[in-house]
């Protein structure tokens, strides 16, 4: 991922990142990115590797900094959400027709499988409904 600063009509590349962890040597194949709704985590699926990258976001600098890998318990994470309050992340996983939801810790930004999914066949979006 990389980041870029916006000013007076152009983009300047500030910091490049990977989503993979330490040592993995297969396929890249991003999918989708969010933002924590409090603004202090960036989230990333890695359709290929089963993951989550989580980073810090610095708050004056924007600078990333690796706070982990989560496995997704599924394969193929086309997409996720993370629910209004913070608390809660969803993961669809197409090519095991499952949504795994995990708790969020709003301190660390990490995730824990809550041992809860839904079954759905090829599930490829995730949006909440006011």
């Amino acid at each position: 991922m990389t980041s870029f600063e916006y000013k007076k009509g152009k983009l300047t590349p500030v910091q490049t990142v990977t989503t993979l962890p330490s040592g993995y040597t297969g396929r890249m194949w991003c999918a989708d990115i969010h933002v924590s709704p409090d603004g202090k985590f960036l989230y990333g699926s890695n359709r290929a590797q089963e993951s989550l990258v989580i980073y810090s976001i610095a708050p004056k600098t924007g600078e990333l900094t690796y706070v982990g890998n989560q496995d997704v318990l599924g394969k193929t994470p086309r997409n996720f959400m993370i629910d209004p309050t913070g608390k809660w992340v969803l993961v669809a996983n197409q090519d095991t027709d499952n949504v795994v939801i995990f708790s969020r810790d709003t301190k660390t930004g990490k995730l824990t499988p809550t041992g809860k999914e839904i079954k759905v066949s090829m599930p490829v979006c995730l949006k909440v409904l006011e």
